[in-house]
């Protein structure tokens, strides 16, 4: 994607929109500025919101690097000597205003301000899908928001200060000249849940392919809920969510592009869509001739239970792989290729009816229904184990349930952001980058819970722009 940021973040939002090279969903321009004559029609508005989605694709956001980075700086994944060094410097906790995070920055906000141009117009709209645009607006604009917030900011659970802490702006109209101080993490939050909560009376239950639908909006709800610790609430939304989760014969195929059980929310990544290589984000080339960026750390594939079989997930997620040394790695499967392919072009997959379940689980146990948490949980390790493990109580059961949410999602940008929210310290084992352990292990491998590098910081171009911004705390 190319990369056309000026001096001012604000007016990256009216710029971007004309960057010729941008592929919309299904290749229909949309205009450019919110303007009466841009939004009149159907066609105008169905262009408009496509252009949010367009945006939700771009290179730092969900066709690029947040499908990596929340991996990157925690424990699921070492960084490799054979690779590029990308990602490095979060790799290592080294960021800083200069170094941090920027590009997640500018491309969230460029989906907002998109947003923002179809909610400043819908009202007005009189036809028949005006309703369910509004829903989909609404629910990426509050998916922007979140994804800035959990990046940049405390989450409410993570300590006992996080409500009243430094949040984001949450932008409401596109007015450039609105230079506004970030709000608290609290009132960020409310914002979204708002947002989604109109959201979810508005869309429709079913949307084309490539575009969020009512069960999308429940479960973004529902981990919105978790996030906040309202454990009733995030059960009630994850209640709505019918999609079955992948059975274990479907698995491996999902990562594939086989079938798609299991998927909520994905946007199609083919040539003349998208057509983007997201999987450079882990590694280059083939299975036995592999340029690994990252590898799955020793560590982690060991929690997989290495090649026994029982858990389907190792398959599905790690490749057994060499370089052209024929060092072996514990390479990244995610996002390595089609079936036979490892071009890393593959769908993006955003929502899976897996989140439901185990945040519906966390909730459940932080209640104290230990017995209904045990079986929400179990309904989605009897679909990943042949064994499943069983019968934990107390402290055993959370810690599997948590141990769950790790296995399930790993290498697909949830670790970082459950390790802040139960105010956790990151601990990398000590072990190299090689598939047995050995080589060069991580520089550095722990971060305390209350380290002030659990939040990234906001870049300095975008604190000279807008002088109300307030850098976080510790840069």
């Amino acid at each position: 994607m190319k990369n056309i940021y000026k001096k001012s973040v604000l007016l990256v939002f009216i710029a971007s929109m004309m960057i010729s090279c941008d592929k919309n969903l299904d290749q229909v321009p949309y205009d450019a500025f919110a303007t009466e004559n841009a939004f009149i029609t159907a066609a105008d508005f169905e262009s408009g919101i496509r252009g949010v989605y367009v945006a939700l694709t771009r290179g730092s956001y969900y066709g690029g690097n947040f499908l990596a980075v929340p991996d990157v700086l925690t424990d699921n994944v070492i960084t490799t000597q054979r690779g590029r060094s990308t990602l490095r410097n979060l790799h290592e906790w080294t960021y800083n205003a200069a170094t941090g995070y920027r590009g997640l920055y500018q491309d969230a906000y460029t989906v907002i301000y998109n947003a923002n141009q179809v909610l400043e117009f819908i009202d007005a709209f009189e036809g028949e899908s005006k309703n369910n645009i509004k829903g989909e607006a609404l629910a990426l604009r509050a998916l922007a928001h979140f994804d800035l917030v959990r990046t940049f900011a405390k989450i409410p659970t993570q300590s006992s200060d996080a409500n009243g802490s430094l949040g984001v702006v949450y932008k409401l109209e596109t007015t450039p000249s609105d230079l506004l101080p970030r709000s608290s993490v609290g009132e960020v939050y409310q914002n979204i849940v708002d947002d989604l909560e109109l959201s979810y009376s508005l869309i429709n239950d079913t949307n084309p392919s490539s575009r969020l639908n009512k069960e999308g909006v429940a479960i973004l709800l529902s981990r919105a809920y978790l996030y906040m610790g309202r454990w009733q609430d995030a059960i009630n939304a994850a209640n709505n969510v019918s999609t079955d989760i992948a059975s274990r014969d479907a698995v491996v195929g999902v990562w594939e592009d086989d079938n798609q059980e299991g998927l909520v929310f994905w946007i199609s990544n083919e040539s003349g869509v998208i057509d983007n290589n997201i999987g450079v984000q882990w590694s280059q080339g083939v299975v036995n001739n592999l340029i690994p960026e990252y590898a799955a750390s020793f560590e982690f594939n060991a929690l997989y239970g290495g090649n026994s079989g029982n858990d389907i997930r190792r398959e599905a997620y790690i490749l057994d792989a060499t370089d052209d040394a024929d060092l072996p790695y514990n390479g990244i499967k995610k996002l390595f290729g089609r079936v036979g392919q490892s071009n890393g072009l593959v769908d993006i997959k955003i929502l899976r009816a897996a989140e439901a379940v185990l945040n519906k689980a966390e909730a459940q146990f932080m209640l104290g229904s230990e017995g209904t948490a045990r079986q929400t949980l179990n309904s989605l390790r009897n679909e990943r184990y042949i064994t499943p493990p069983n019968n934990e109580t107390g402290n055993a059961l959370r810690d599997a349930i948590r141990n769950e949410r790790r296995l399930e999602f790993g290498f697909e940008y949830q670790r970082f952001f459950d390790i802040k929210r139960w105010g956790l310290s990151i601990n990398r084992g000590g072990e190299g980058d090689l598939a047995d352990g050995t080589g060069t292990p991580s520089i550095i491998l722990n971060l305390a819970a209350d380290n002030f590098r659990m939040q990234l910081p906001l870049d300095q171009s975008s604190l000279v722009v807008n002088p109300s911004l307030q850098q976080n705390p510790g840069y």
